[in-house]
């Protein structure tokens, strides 16, 4: 019992409301697990899609974090009359895709229905709370192979291209033939895994989220940062297969083929990382010297 005029407790007034919530997430969970289950056996497991868990657990990281300042924002508010015909589209488009095994759709309905159960429960004030971390999901969504596959090919040209350039000019013995590496005696085909669409939109997401996480207050900062994204990622592709290159050229085919194929590709995102830390740093210096006040000229009174 609570005495009038007096607030329930936020922890009291979430057990009370547990109940409504229950059979709403046992059927989410329904839905998930198996859906999930296909994804760690299937294309989760593949290097090109292999950022997808990464990409979930970060989301779900990201809702946790901000799962108390939701609850806060949202006390007291009615869900959204949106949320359920938004959930009965979503279901739908589940259905459509698990049925016919179309899994763009699947994973597009899973996200959007987390969204409109959150709507339908808490409102609009909760979703504008998490909006980010669902946005950050999209990432998970493979892309139609057809404009993946139009788009990958001059990105690898792009990358290969560079790559030739630069180890030419270290003065190591390389050619390139289209996408085909030739240094020494060895061949490599620059793979999609390598410079591909995939990859590039997975550097982005990892921006993408150290925005959100750092948060800076200078808009300059934030705009400039977003917009060097792109040549971030295409950098740190640049020294993916520049690793790789050099690899296979010292230790051999086996190599650059086994083991540590692999780690290049810790190489890719530690070096995305560290250039969008070192550029963010830059930009934080810049800030600061367009903020720090002018000293008065010397022998001028004031």
């Amino acid at each position: 019992m609570v005495a009038p005029g007096h607030a329930m407790p936020p922890a009291r007034a979430s057990r009370q409301r547990l109940p409504d919530w229950l059979p709403l997430a046992a059927g989410f969970l329904a839905m998930l697990l198996p859906s999930l289950l296909g994804l760690f056996r299937g294309i989760w497991s593949t290097e090109e899609q292999a950022h997808g868990p990464i990409i979930l657990a970060l989301s779900l990281w990201l809702i946790y974090r901000k799962w108390p300042e939701m609850l806060a924002g949202s006390e007291g508010a009615s869900g959204s009359r949106a949320g359920w015909p938004l959930l009965v589209a979503f279901l739908l488009l589940y259905v459509l895709g698990r049925s016919q095994q179309i899994l763009s759709l699947e994973l597009l309905a899973l996200i959007g229905t987390g969204l409109a159960l959150l709507l339908s429960k808490r409102g609009g004030a909760a979703a504008r709370v998490l909006w980010f971390p669902f946005f950050f999901m999209l990432f998970m969504v493979p892309l139609p192979l057809p404009l993946v596959t139009t788009l990958t090919m001059p990105m690898k040209m792009a990358v290969s291209y560079v790559t030739e350039h630069i180890l030419f000019l270290a003065g190591y013995p390389i050619a390139r033939t289209g996408v085909i590496l030739q240094i020494g005696q060895y061949q490599l085909l620059v793979a999609d895994a390598c410079a591909g669409l995939q990859t590039l939109l997975t550097l982005e997401a990892l921006g993408l989220f150290y925005l959100n996480l750092v948060r800076h207050t200078s808009p300059f900062r934030n705009i400039v940062l977003a917009l060097l994204i792109v040549p971030i990622s295409f950098t740190a592709n640049v020294i993916r297969v520049m690793v790789l290159t050099l690899i296979t050229y010292h230790v051999g085919d086996a190599a650059g083929q086994g083991f540590l194929h692999g780690f290049a590709g810790m190489v890719l995102f530690i070096s995305a990382l560290l250039l969008i830390l070192a550029v963010d740093s830059l930009l934080q210096w810049i800030v600061r010297k367009r903020a720090a006040p002018r000293a008065p000229a010397a022998g001028v009174s004031p």
